[in-house]
């Protein structure tokens, strides 16, 4: 299993509330996370899933996301 960074656009917790059922639908629960601390916000990503994938969990719950 890899670890990947993506850039994105979640700013607060109630924004990683709403992209957490889509992506813990697709990595699991515990397989990913979002550290809110930083000036530019990525999230982590422990599986092997496609960019494509993580995208379409985004763009579900209204958000971005760079490779």
């Amino acid at each position: 299993m890899k670890t990947i960074h993506y850039k994105t656009n979640l700013k607060c917790s109630g924004c990683v509330a709403k992209v957490t059922p889509f992506l813990n639908e697709i990595s699991g629960e515990g397989n990913w996370s979002v550290d809110l601390h930083q000036p530019i916000k990525y999230v982590l990503v422990n599986a092997d899933i496609s960019f494509e994938k993580i995208k379409q969990a985004f763009d579900k719950a209204g958000f971005k996301v760079e490779e």
